[in-house]
């Protein structure tokens, strides 16, 4: 390892960065485009907006259900089979999904494969995976790259769909976008390493890993891990309405639909900013209270994009707020897990909480076509995420930052 010159980032750190933001922009990319193609597939298929949109909020939750069962896997035997095999998945679902032509297909291909493939190959993998191979006092920093790399991924795989779809039509788009994400497979080989379970002998105390029950249990028993969840839950309501529906909000406030795809791209591309922000602020500033700070500045740009004009410029300027908060969550969500209970069980226990984000977003993805249909708009749900960014401002507030659980190495 090249550490010849003291403050230089080592080469090898730089390579294990590049493959796992590689992975997670070609992962995240993908499925946050899928809004994108929510209205072809309901004109393709002629299911309707709530029956397409139970398919993407099925996806959100299976997405946070594979994530701890990943993390456990991939804590035992190392990440690389772990993603190898999700990246496998995520291309299989992505190109099928034109195929499919009832709810239950697109729930099979969408909601199970697509959707599976990304948590096996999602943050709890792969932030876990960097935080072992990172020193300490660079961990922030590193989860926000790689967080980056999510941001980065949606900001041009939008963009990509829009222009796929006009070459190639919807159908041929989605199957492309899937074989597109097969290149990130080399980077299963770099972050292949064994997890801290099978080198416990060799590894530091902070990342020997306890049994899985002893570590939830002692997690779920804790109330700081607990409000973190409920947090993430919020996060997850959020972030998944607008990946899915904002490409609806638009064409309801009457706007042309490339405004859609160009909102999620600016998404993408002012979380990167947000992204490398947060993981720079991480630390030097509380954890709790930057979340609380994000969630907050999310509940007053909703309500502030509900009392404004519906115009494009409007649109985009809403889109790079929400940007700079979108994933902004994920590098202190990610410090305070490891700092809690160190990273010998990190990607488990950081999946057990993008279960809870991926509860809430089940609730926005399918909750955005529900209102919608019933009522005709999407207000009330941005009255509920105003509501619920709120509730998470507040109950990060009580959280302690404080190491709950050490290794038995370490006692």
């Amino acid at each position: 390892m090249n550490t010849d010159k003291p403050g230089r980032v080592p080469y090898v750190w730089w390579i294990v960065l590049l493959a796992a933001a590689g992975t997670f922009a070609l992962s995240m990319g993908t499925r946050q485009t899928m809004g994108f193609f929510l209205s072809p597939l309901n004109t393709a298929t002629g299911l309707g907006v709530g029956s397409i949109s139970l398919a993407f909020a099925f996806g959100q939750l299976w997405w946070g259900l594979t994530q701890p069962f990943a993390g456990a896997i991939a804590d035992r035997i190392g990440a690389g089979r772990v993603l190898l095999v999700g990246l496998m998945l995520v291309a299989l679902g992505t190109y099928i999904t034109p195929l499919m032509t009832t709810t239950w297909g697109l729930i099979i291909a969408i909601g199970v494969l697509s959707a599976g493939g990304a948590g096996m190959a999602g943050p709890s993998v792969l932030m876990a995976a960097t935080a072992r191979l990172m020193p300490a006092e660079r961990r922030g920093m590193a989860t926000g790259i790689v967080n980056a790399g999510g941001s980065f991924g949606q900001f041009v795989m939008a963009p990509v769909a829009a222009a796929l779809t006009l070459g190639l039509g919807w159908a041929g788009a989605m199957q492309a976008l899937g074989l597109i994400v097969l290149l990130a497979l080399p980077a299963a080989w770099v972050l292949r390493g064994p997890g801290p379970a099978a080198t416990a002998s060799a590894a530091a105390p902070a990342a020997v890993a306890l049994p899985a029950r002893e570590a939830i249990r002692k997690a779920l028993s804790n109330p700081s891990y607990l409000l973190l969840s409920a947090g993430f839950f919020v996060c997850g309501f959020h972030v998944a309405f607008l990946a899915t529906h904002l490409p609806g909000v638009v064409a309801a406030c009457g706007l042309p639909a490339p405004v859609g795809a160009w909102a999620l791209g600016i998404i993408g591309l002012f979380n990167i900013v947000g992204s490398l922000a947060m993981g720079w602020a991480v630390g030097r500033w509380r954890m709790k209270s930057l979340l609380s700070l994000v969630y907050a500045s999310r509940a007053l740009a909703v309500l502030v994009f509900l009392l404004a004009p519906k115009t494009e410029a409007v649109l985009l300027v809403f889109a790079a707020v929400m940007g700079l908060t979108f994933l902004s969550t994920v590098p202190p969500t990610v410090g305070l897990v490891a700092k809690f209970f160190g990273t010998g069980n990190m990607a488990m226990l950081f999946g057990i909480v993008m279960l809870a984000h991926q509860v809430g977003g089940f609730l926005g993805a399918w909750l955005g076509g529900y209102v919608f249909e019933a009522t005709g708009s999407y207000d009330w749900v941005w009255y509920i995420d105003i509501v619920l960014a709120v509730g998470a401002a507040l109950i990060h507030l009580p959280i302690r930052e404080a190491v709950v659980l050490r290794s038995r190495a370490a006692a």
